[in-house]
């Protein structure tokens, strides 16, 4: 199988799952998006669908 690289950010997550609830009528807090995220974001890693890299370190 090939490998592709694929960059998660969590902040581009939280800004979906925000325009998808409004869309749906619903209105999340900051917070409630931050965790849907981070949530997400756990989730792809459990299913092994990505791996966690740290990021360089940006001094």
């Amino acid at each position: 199988m090939k490998e592709i690289e694929v960059v998660i950010d969590t902040e581009e997550i939280a800004e979906f799952f925000y325009n998808e609830l409004v869309k749906r009528g619903f209105v999340p807090s900051e917070y409630e998006l931050e965790e849907l995220a981070d949530i997400t974001f756990d989730y792809l890693l459990e299913k092994c669908i990505i791996d966690e890299e740290a990021e360089p370190d940006q001094d």
